[in-house]
């Protein structure tokens, strides 16, 4: 054995010790989840049970990798090679490779995944007639999906158009022998429903069934688990329906609400110790959770003592937020030198990151960002970035190119080469070329340039003089060259177009921000300079300084001190689900957020934000009424600012500049 007994906890040895018979692990935030379940699978083997007849189910590979690691350290090498430890979607590949024939298809079928997905649908919607409507791949794509996790099919998609393409699409899958990842599931639980034998070979094989994370399984999902699991049902989930946010993407937290109605007398075990976080945000997050009506009942208990209390900090604006929160961060880790690494702050939107993303560059703090797209990395802002480069300096290549035929305006490919190829035999800047008559060119290229030219010398003066807000000035400028017309007429959707002109507007209030204060062109594209050292590395593991994350992609992830931004009613609770009357998913989704916390969490709530340009009242999120206020403290900005720093802090702070 790999492991003792006296290492866990009662709980935890109780579920290690149910290894017959439907099992419920209930794993709250922080009780030692994956301890538990790699025990559990590692104690089947100790007690006999074929490891080959072993089945662990997870969501992600890089969780099924780090769960067959764990218990192949704690089994002999033959046990551990015996194990199947993997997703749903490659267990479905296994299953189908077994008796895929019986479903009209050959065994030697192809998976297509995203590119070849979207390169197929494009063609269909071409086909069709479509291109002229601006249909999006993706869009359809994810119609198709939603439909068949749904356990439906074209029929059921109500747009007529898209259920005609959907169908086109599975036909031609069919024709090549190809299935995409969402019919992996759908006809691996069609051949395990409808063809007994190939069932009954797959419950001999396994025998014992665990899955992870369950709170996140989809109806289809569940389907399959039951086709796979017969008498005596020797399966174990583990999930916390507390954890339950992705009903948006298809979770079904009835799956784990409603277990017995699945899988009859199951054994119920609550793990309920938490090795987390301290007992002040234990006791606030439990505090919260309880206003869910109809979840499991459990309470997660504080290994950890008090410690700091949560903080709720009112703030006059977004952007006081984000000042507030990079000088933290400085004291943090100057100070009392902490890593930056050990720092998170958590927003529920996209559009939140960016004041943080602005005050962090200009305290010159570096930052990785998971779960949402840089602010300053989409297209339209990068777009409205590079005019403004050139407005500050039009011998600037790069950006000069990336904008001169966006929108177009006559200025091709062709002449853009024309254009560099000159610029290089003459040793100057492609806008010094741009003023050389060429006879390479055509007139109507010789036109454009000129008319392109002559605007931005014309908003350039504009720019440079100090006499206009600079926001101004460039929104002008966007609307005279068609700019903001041309982004919308390239979304998909009302929806992306509102999300892409409010950046657009982000930027002109920042740049009018930027004159009030003083500050010149090239001081505001100085500090908007794009991080290019995240793009160039996706993976967080390598990269160094505080986290931004959205809250969704903030499960399973834990940090010594938390931010939490934005709790107004709107934002968390989203309006949307307000709206839709999905309040539960959302207070989960703060619990989520707080369980995050190892030992201090803030929250923070704006009176004004920034939306589409313009400032909009806040409102404290109704979710803060309902927190027990024992062991949290309510302050506001304007009286943290105004406090006077004791003799102890400066001579801390000073010492810390000092590096002592």
């Amino acid at each position: 054995m790999a492991f003792e007994f006296s290492s866990l906890n009662p709980a935890q040895a109780d579920a290690v010790n149910a290894l017959d018979g439907p099992v419920l692990i209930l794993a709250g935030a922080g009780t030692g989840k994956t301890r538990t379940v790699t025990c559990r699978i590692s104690h089947m083997v100790d007690k006999g049970i074929d490891p080959h007849n072993i089945l662990a189910v997870t969501f992600t590979n890089k969780a099924a990798g780090e769960m067959y690691e764990r218990v192949s350290d704690m089994v002999n090498k033959k046990a551990a090679k015996a194990l199947t430890v993997c997703t749903f979607h490659s267990l479905c590949v296994r299953i189908l490779r077994t008796g895929i024939d019986r479903l009209g298809y050959k065994h030697n079928f192809t998976i297509y995944t995203g590119n070849d997905q979207v390169g197929l649908v494009k063609q269909i919607i071409i086909r069709k007639g479509g291109a002229q409507e601006k249909l999006d791949a993706n869009t359809v794509i994810s119609m198709i999906s939603k439909a068949k996790n749904a356990g439906g099919d074209a029929d059921s998609i109500d747009d007529p158009f898209i259920a005609d393409i959907a169908r086109a699409y599975q036909n031609e899958l069919r024709a090549q022998n190809a299935v995409d990842f969402d019919d992996l599931l759908l006809l691996a639980e069609k051949l395990l429903r409808e063809f007994a034998d190939v069932r009954d070979i797959c419950r001999k094989r396994w025998t014992r069934i665990t899955v992870d994370e369950f709170q996140d399984t989809n109806g289809l999902q569940m389907r399959l688990l039951q086709q796979l699991v017969g008498e005596p049902y020797h399966v174990c989930v583990v999930g916390d329906d507390d954890q339950s946010i992705y009903g948006w993407r298809g979770a079904e937290v009835a799956n784990i609400l409603q277990f017995e109605k699945f899988f009859p007398n199951p054994q119920v075990i609550r793990l309920e110790d938490n090795y987390r976080s301290s007992e002040s945000i234990i006791y606030t997050a439990n505090s919260l959770i309880v206003h869910n009506v109809g979840r499991r009942e459990k309470q997660l208990r504080a290994v950890k003592p008090t410690g700091a209390p949560v903080r709720i900090i009112a703030m006059p604006g977004d952007e006081e937020e984000a000042e507030f929160i990079a000088n933290e961060i400085i004291d943090l880790h100057r100070v009392e030198k902490i890593p930056l690494e050990d720092i998170s702050i958590l927003f529920r939107t996209n559009s939140q990151c960016r004041h943080l993303e602005m005050a962090l560059r200009e305290q010159e703090i570096p930052y990785r960002m998971i779960g949402a797209q840089s602010f300053y990395d989409k297209r339209e802002v990068r777009d409205v970035l590079a005019y403004l480069q050139v407005l500050a300096n039009p011998d600037a290549d790069v950006p000069l190119l990336r904008i001169m035929n966006a929108p177009p305006r006559g200025i091709g490919q062709a002449a853009a080469i024309l254009l560099t190829d000159t610029s290089r035999e003459r040793g100057g800047s492609v806008w010094e070329a741009m003023g050389v008559p060429n006879e390479a060119l055509s007139s109507r290229a010789s036109n454009s340039i000129t008319a392109f030219t002559e605007v931005l010398m014309k908003y350039r003066e504009r720019m440079n003089s100090g006499l206009e807000p600079m926001g101004t000035v460039m929104l002008e400028m966007l609307e005279e060259i068609d700019f903001i017309e041309w982004v919308k007429r390239s979304c998909k959707n009302e929806g992306e177009q509102d999300m892409r002109r409010s950046n657009i507007d982000d930027v002109i209030g920042d740049l009018n921000a930027a004159s009030k204060k003083g500050n010149s062109l090239q001081k505001f594209l100085d500090l908007s300079a794009l991080a290019r050292d995240r793009e160039q590395d996706n993976d967080i593991e390598k990269q160094r300084g505080v986290t931004l994350i959205t809250l969704h992609a903030s499960k399973g992830m834990e940090y010594p001190i938390v931010y939490l931004v934005g709790l107004e009613e709107g934002i968390l609770p989203h309006k949307r689900s307000i709206e839709e009357g999905t309040r539960d998913e959302e207070r989960r989704l703060l619990y989520v957020g707080l369980t995050r916390a190892q030992d201090r969490c803030s929250m923070t709530w704006c009176a004004t934000r920034m939306k589409y340009g313009q400032k909009h009242a806040g409102e404290l999120s109704t979710f803060v009424q309902e927190l027990d206020d024992k062991y949290v403290e309510m302050l506001d900005y304007d009286d943290i600012m105004g406090e006077e720093a004791t003799e102890e802090e400066l001579t801390s702070f000073f010492a810390g500049l000092r590096g002592e």
